[in-house]
């Protein structure tokens, strides 16, 4: 409970912060879906140049992961505390020579944490209730709270928090049930909440659980092509986890899936442009250990940069090595005099031997 749970002042101001500025996008834009969509974007873009970072800092521990390999094998069965210690030396002073740093990709993906946890907290309806009051004094006595926060705790939820059709209060477990009343504590206000009837009511919201499982796949897929070769358990980690997702996001308000969606889709798009041009050149110039895929944007501009050849007479160069070419052909017949039999298939060599060696006559006189 992130709300109720004290962690720190700062990152309470960090909570209050992100809810006031959804209940300011509130205010002029009355629809939840659309502000928090909004709201996302924007953070994202706050976090771009960590994000740009951490693809960029994957990059370049893929192209020196051969050579990490190599020094791994090198190692091989040397289990002793030297060998391990010297094993480590040599790859630090690898990373130190070509410019990376191993923790490059971690770092920016903690410095996002706190910033995501907090919009993550403030739309965890009822509980990130608190940071969307906004006290707004008309009078000495007469506190208002903000628009947003008298629609979500007024019973049945405004017009406003239902986004293609379902209510983002709710979460999937919840749809179709009717009524349901959260109890508040503290300061957390009590809900309630209408979540419709029916079986069609949920499908919205099943809706949005297949969108989340599914961006949250192909982002996690999309990032093994800019990190280096990944083991089994990785493996079957990035296919475990889209489920887990999924079954936590079950009883989750929609409006949260719906912030977790937008992120996975901001993230797939960043890649999509960054992995491809991102990759990091070796020292000899090689370009080889780009990271496979990119999509068809980047086969087009590679195709774009190969250098084509205008169609027009041949070059002189080209004409000579064709020369060049049936000379050499036409050789073993003219040591041969030109004359004697003639094989079959070699009629027209031993004119054209004949003809050279005539050639030859006239240019000696």
């Amino acid at each position: 409970m992130i709300a109720a749970n004290p962690l720190s002042p700062a990152f309470k101001v960090l909570l209050d912060a992100i809810g006031a500025a959804l209940a300011f996008l509130y205010r002029y834009i009355p629809n939840y879906g659309v502000d928090i969509i909004l709201l996302t974007l924007a953070i994202r873009v706050l976090l771009l140049p960590l994000a740009i970072k951490q693809i960029r800092s994957m990059q370049a521990m893929q192209v020196i992961q051969p050579k990490v390999r190599e020094l791994q094998r090198k190692y091989k069965g040397k289990k002793d505390a030297t060998s391990r210690q010297k094993m480590q030396e040599e790859q630090m002073k690898l990373y130190r020579e070509h410019g990376v740093n191993p923790f490059g990709g971690c770092l920016p993906v903690l410095a996002q944490f706190p910033i995501l946890i907090a919009l993550f907290g403030v739309l965890n309806i009822p509980n990130g209730l608190p940071h969307v009051r906004a006290h707004v004094y008309t009078g000495p006595q007469n506190p208002a709270y903000s628009q947003l926060y008298q629609d979500l705790t007024s019973p049945g939820q405004a017009k406003g928090i239902h986004f293609v059709g379902a209510n983002l209060v709710c979460s999937a477990r919840e749809a179709g049930t009717g009524k349901v009343v959260v109890k508040g504590k503290g300061t957390i206000p009590t809900v309630e909440k209408d979540c419709g009837k029916g079986g069609g009511v949920r499908i919205p919201f099943y809706l949005f659980l297949v969108a989340m499982i599914g961006t949250t796949y192909y982002q996690q897929r999309q990032m093994q092509r800019a990190s280096p070769a990944q083991n089994q358990q990785q493996q079957m980690l990035t296919r475990i986890m889209p489920i887990f997702f999924g079954f936590i996001g079950f009883s989750f308000p929609a409006g949260l899936v719906l912030y977790w969606t937008t992120t996975n889709l901001v993230q797939i798009a960043q890649q999509f442009y960054m992995l491809p041009r991102g990759a990091v050149v070796e020292e000899n110039g090689d370009r080889s250990a780009r990271p496979k895929g990119g999509g068809n944007g980047e086969r087009r501009r590679e195709l774009r940069r190969r250098p084509t050849r205008e169609p027009g007479p041949p070059r002189a160069e080209d004409r000579g090595q064709r020369g060049g070419e049936r000379s050499g052909r036409e050789k073993p017949v003219e040591e041969r005099g030109g004359g004697g039999s003639v094989g079959p298939g070699q009629g027209a060599s031993g004119s054209g031997g004949r003809r050279g060696g005539n050639r030859k006559k006239r240019r000696k006189r």
